[in-house]
């Protein structure tokens, strides 16, 4: 680790740029989001750029008090007839968009999009074999962007409240669909337009059509955020996989060991799952220590789908198994999130809160797709400059509400109880009832994994590390790959 008084970003190590902005919000869940996006894009003149892993027309986006049609796919249209002098463009992972196509009407509005001349749709497919174009970008006028873990499709929008029965959260055909917790972040000024250049740079991989930034930019921010933070500098970190004609980058994953070794007091993350070796084996660094930090990760019970849960449940039960024999000091806490009635709330939020210091937020997950594999961007600030105590004291207050949400209290009462005792695990621990008393965290169990199970996770079967791990012989795979258990005597006892 570098020294503790050099600062944490460094362009061109673990993050790309690191660019001011005037105004920068962070902001938990989709109700919020889809109504800052949607007022943003009624203001945008010139551009919208949405790149994304998935859109679905059919959605409703926010408010539709704006006078505009309260579907994706109609508002889209809306926009591009009511200012004449915008375009707006949309870039879209290519596997699985022909058979979202299919969703009800989406091929009519899609085929609505491509009869006008100024909304472009296209498919991104430059990628390796198995890999995913997973951003979550939206950038409007070049002066303010949207990155974080939110995509535009369904199943997405919640309130942070994650109600059991919100007749609101519901699919297209009217299916209520589960509760969901997700994040995401808005920011202006020179910070924004780097990300537009992020997302031209894309476009320019993805289609061959060169787009030229946006010069004359306007008051875009919506009215109904609130700016979390004003004046500070956002680092812009990224994961593009190896192909031929292009140069792998691998910032977020250098990002995440730098961010767990400058960890003084507690890491706070949340995650769709933990499953990256690297990941782990800079965790198990720090559990070894004579006082190690408090880690608290904040995962869905289950990863959605039939595939992933083999490839990811698997492997978070043999990497935390392994940990929990490192945890001397009993400092690692993975939980899940439940309603009200003890239901299950998903988790697709990809946070990083390490102290009062550190903040990253984008579309990465705990997983080796996220650090070699797929096209990755977060953003992430850091309250390590001089004169910076009122920033910590927003990330702390930031960490405290997402745990609040989590556990159905205020802030400052998590923030009260942190300090009261001496820790997050203690403050949670104190906090936490019965499931079905109230909304509240549950910790995670590790199951007992079949034979085949086991094998599939060891061996990394689905979720590589990167393109060439793909082909690799299995015989030369290993989750724990790497791993140099240490010398330690609690270690050797638990074993």
């Amino acid at each position: 680790m570098d020294g503790c008084n050099d600062r944490l970003t460094q362009a061109g190590r673990n993050c790309w740029r690191v660019e001011t902005s005037e105004r920068f919000s962070f902001i938990a869940d989709a109700d919020e989001y889809f109504r800052a996006v949607r007022q943003a894009m009624v203001q945008a003149r010139h551009s919208i750029l949405m790149i994304g892993w998935d859109f679905d027309a059919r959605i409703h986006l926010g408010d539709a008090s704006d006078g505009g049609p309260a579907v994706l796919g109609d508002f889209v249209i809306w926009l591009a007839r009511r200012t004449p002098s915008l375009e707006i463009r949309l870039l879209r992972w290519d596997t699985g968009a022909f058979k979202a196509m299919l969703r009800g009407t989406t091929l009519l509005t899609i085929l609505r999009w491509k009869m006008h001349p100024r909304i472009t749709l296209r498919l991104d497919g430059k990628h390796p074999l198995a890999s995913s174009h997973h951003h979550k970008i939206v950038v409007i006028d070049d002066c303010l962007a949207f990155c974080g873990g939110i995509d535009m499709t369904e199943g997405r929008w919640d309130t942070r409240e994650h109600l059991d029965d919100d007749p609101r959260r519901t699919s297209v055909s009217g299916k209520p669909l589960v509760p969901w917790h997700d994040a995401t972040s808005a920011f202006d000024g020179p910070a924004a337009r780097a990300l537009g250049d992020l997302a031209r740079e894309r476009w320019l991989v993805a289609s061959g059509e060169k787009l030229e930034p946006v010069i004359k930019s306007s008051a875009c921010w919506p009215e109904g955020l609130k700016p979390t933070l004003r004046d500070v500098p956002l680092a812009i970190a990224r994961t593009r996989p190896e192909m031929a004609d292009i140069e792998p980058v691998a910032e977020i994953e250098q990002m995440y060991l730098d961010l767990i070794a400058r960890a003084k007091r507690s890491i706070y993350a949340e995650s769709q799952y933990f499953a990256s070796r690297r990941i782990a084996q800079a965790i198990a660094r720090r559990l070894v220590e004579d006082d190690p930090p408090e880690i608290v990760i904040v995962n869905p019970i289950t990863a959605q789908g039939w595939l992933e849960p083999l490839a990811m449940d698997t492997a978070r039960a043999r990497l935390v198994e392994a940990l929990q024999r490192l945890d001397h000091r009993g400092r690692l806490r993975i939980y899940h999130p439940v309603t009200d009635g003890g239901h299950e709330i998903y988790v697709h939020a990809k946070v990083t809160i390490v102290d009062d210091t550190y903040l990253r937020v984008g579309s990465s997950n705990f997983n080796n797709r996220s650090m070699r594999l797929d096209t990755e961007c977060d953003v992430v600030l850091a309250a390590d400059r001089p004169g910076a105590d009122e920033m910590r004291r927003t990330v702390a207050g930031l960490r405290d509400d997402l745990i609040a949400e989590h556990l159905a209290l205020s802030q400052d009462e998590v923030s009260s109880r942190i300090r009261t005792h001496g820790g997050l695990i203690a403050a949670i621990e104190a906090s936490r009832h019965a499931p079905g008393t109230g909304r509240t965290l549950i910790p995670y169990e590790v199951p007992e994994l079949s034979g085949l199970e086991t094998w599939m996770a060891d061996n990394e079967i689905l979720d590589p590390e990167g393109p060439d791990k793909i082909f690799e012989p299995l015989g030369k795979r290993s989750l724990f790959k790497g791993w140099r258990w240490p010398r330690h005597r609690l270690w050797r006892r638990r074993r």
